[in-house]
């Protein structure tokens, strides 16, 4: 009957979506305690996923997918996690270690005993990141694990497969895994309309119309790790990874109408990069209240790109790039009565060399020196918790003659009210600098089609970032509910500038401008129907932002949603999941990516889980963006459809097996990391 009765539900819904749940049973040796499912923090919660989601995940994203977690979309068929507030990306940890797609699939969801979901990060889980998910798992004392993990999309050329392997004995664990993932599709095309406002005051009009397209990609990455732990002590851990990316020969044929002139263009690029990376990690708890941690990482990239396009005339370059990368971390800390005390030195040099030939000719060396010391205090009075911590940041750059010393103060502070037990409002205040992307900061000019061009600014400068937020939540064993409010201002920050020639060239840039204010209302419930078998969630808001150019004022106001529903039938477990997309504005680019919506359903046996996805349902001309430029000399609106990503079908198929009692797991507080090859496209 109660099979039935949750079908009935499921079959009568309005609208389809995911769910979270978090189990409130806590294993302590033979003691089992009760808690709180969900345990509110002043920077986040902490989440304990009950047994039905455990056994009805099979991987790290497949667990975090039942969560329903307040603005973020995951997707366990493509292995992809994003925010859809716009705030910035989401970091993903493991026992505090920042981890990509290989650690994710790896991941034994038997073995979590707690997600911590950090929705106020600090400035030290590094630039843009909004939401950090660290997952805090068991790991065995001694024995094994092997599985793999297969995606393989049934309607287009996508597939994705994984194998890995820990062995655990005493205090000693090595891991390997391998990847390899790629595509090839032909079903993604655009239609662009510009109008260039000329020096004679004339408008003139070009039509780019996408007839034909072909995008395909590889990409290859293995991993070793060895991690040694005497208990919660003394962590030692290193690991060296290699990725290898190749995107060759991809095409673009468009009809452009240009004035009275009609003719076929072609764009050609392609793309090889490989990256090795060493990274070494180090804690040791002096005592039961003194704790020291390091962690240093060098990162090697070295990349090859051609790009070709022959609108009005052959245009060709290429660029040979290399980056060497050190990022490094020290934390003390140390638990006082009145308080918890920390503080620390974070050192980073990155080295660039780009090297443009062709068309675009320019040679550009980087050189960046960044120095952040902070010292942060935690404690608590009666129902009042509080962070207080200030840091200062020294930045020194030099970039073929150009050169700037920044310095940078970084205050913040948190303070949280606990009604009671279920309630709780909190309000955080920070002050960071936001460094701009390498490849703005270079020196290199590239011609983007006949009219316009793009030009880097050497000269840009970091900006500063303040957020307050103002949260008030209210937790029960089976709902979840808050409301937040969450407002940005950016100081002098980097924002699009658009120049007309006297020869009518359009010429994009950045340059320090006056501010940016973002304002984002939002809330969330989760609520159980029928506990430990049907749970349906949904947020939304409303996000309002505001753009100061030294000649322009752009303002925007949107508003999104999402919703989930998840079903635990047995071995069966159904979901799904609908969010309108994301909408914005920065600069004078105002922007839409795409709704997305899912139907999933998986069924495990023994070491086996079967999982088919129907993404994007009736919808065979999908629309994935939409850019319109609001330039004053240069009104331009693209949208962009895919063919492949409407009504697309996925299967899934993982198998692992484990042999090995487990204990606590040691966390690894600190995690660097270092992509940017620093190219402008």
């Amino acid at each position: 009957m109660k099979r039935l009765l949750t079908i009935s539900i499921i079959m009568t819904s309005a609208f389809s979506a995911y769910a979270q749940n978090v189990d409130k049973t806590i294993m302590l040796d033979e003691v089992t305690v009760k808690a709180a499912k969900v345990v509110n923090k002043s920077d986040g919660m902490l989440i304990y996923p009950t047994d039905a989601q455990k056994q009805a995940s099979n991987n790290g994203y497949s667990i975090l997918e039942k969560l329903t977690l307040a603005n973020i979309r995951i997707d366990n068929i493509s292995h992809t996690i994003t925010a859809i507030d716009n705030r910035g990306s989401v970091q993903l940890r493991v026992n505090g270690i920042v981890v990509g797609k290989q650690e994710m699939l790896a991941l034994n969801p038997k073995d979590i005993a707690k997600i911590n979901f950090i929705n106020n990060p600090g400035v030290r889980y590094g630039e843009s990141i909004a939401y950090v998910i660290d997952i805090v798992t068991r790991r065995s004392e001694s024995g094994y694990t092997i599985g793999t993990d297969i995606t393989s999309a049934l309607t287009t050329l996508q597939g994705d497969g994984s194998v890995y392997g820990k062995w655990n004995h005493g205090k000693s664990e090595w891991s390997l895994s391998y990847d390899v993932s790629g595509y090839k599709n032909k079903g993604e095309k655009s239609k662009q309309l510009a109008e260039y406002t000329l020096t004679d005051g004339s408008i003139y009009t070009i039509e780019r119309n996408d007839v034909e397209s072909l995008r395909k990609a590889i990409a290859h990455e293995a991993k070793l790790t060895y991690n040694w732990a005497d208990s919660t002590a003394t962590v030692f851990q290193t690991s060296l990874s290699g990725t290898f990316n190749n995107t060759p020969d991809n095409y673009n044929i468009k009809d452009i109408t240009d004035g009275s002139r009609q003719y076929r263009a072609t764009s050609r690029d392609d793309d090889k990069s490989y990256s090795p990376v060493l990274d070494i990690y180090f804690f040791r708890q002096f005592t039961p209240r003194q704790s020291f941690t390091a962690n240093a990482v060098g990162t090697y990239i070295s990349t090859q790109t051609n790009s070709f396009y022959d609108e009005g005339t052959p245009y060709q370059y290429a660029v040979d790039g290399k980056t060497a990368s050190l990022l490094s971390e020290v934390i003390y800390e140390n638990r006082l009565k009145p308080f918890t005390l920390s503080t620390g030195l974070n050192y980073s040099y990155k080295y660039t060399k780009n090297d443009y030939r062709g068309d675009a000719s320019s040679l550009t060396r980087t050189n960046n020196n960044r120095l952040y010391a902070f010292t942060e205090i935690k404690g608590m009075l009666k129902q009042l918790r509080y962070t207080l911590g200030t840091g200062a940041s020294y930045i020194h750059y030099t970039q073929n003659g150009h050169r700037y010393d920044y310095w940078t103060f970084h205050p913040k502070a948190s303070l949280t009210y606990q009604f009671n037990n279920n309630m709780q409002l909190s309000y955080t205040y920070q002050m960071q600098d936001k460094v701009s992307r390498i490849a703005m900061t270079s020196d290199a000019t590239v011609r983007t089609n006949s009219m316009e061009w793009t030009v880097g600014n050497p000269d840009l400068k970091p900006s500063h970032d303040m957020d307050h937020r103002l949260l008030l939540s209210y937790n029960t064993q089976r709902l979840q509910t808050l409301v937040e409010g969450y407002y940005k201002q950016c100081i002098k920050p980097n924002m699009a500038h658009y120049e007309r020639t006297d020869d009518n060239q359009f010429i994009y840039t950045q340059i320090n401008q006056k501010e940016i204010d973002a304002l984002d209302v939002m809330a969330y419930a989760s609520y159980w129907l029928l506990p430990e078998k049907l749970q349906m969630a949904a947020n939304g808001g409303i996000y309002r932002c505001f753009n100061f150019g030294y000649n322009y004022t752009h303002c925007y106001t949107s508003w999104y949603y999402a919703g989930n529903i998840t079903a635990y039938l047995g071995k069966f477990t159904l979901q799904g999941y609908v969010d309108n997309g994301n909408r914005f504005l920065e600069g004078e680019s105002k922007g839409y990516n795409g709704a997305y919506s899912a139907l999933k359903a998986s069924y495990t046996w023994r070491n086996w889980q079967f999982s088919l996805s129907w993404v994007n349902p009736f919808r065979s001309h999908y629309k994935s963006y939409e850019n319109e430029l609001l330039n004053r000399n240069l009104y331009k609106r693209t949208i962009g459809y895919s063919k492949d990503s409407g009504n697309l079908l996925s299967l899934n198929i993982s198998w692992r097996i484990n042999r090995g009692s487990r204990h606590k797991s040691a966390e690894k507080t600190i995690s660097l990391s270092d992509k940017d090859n620093g190219i402008i496209k």
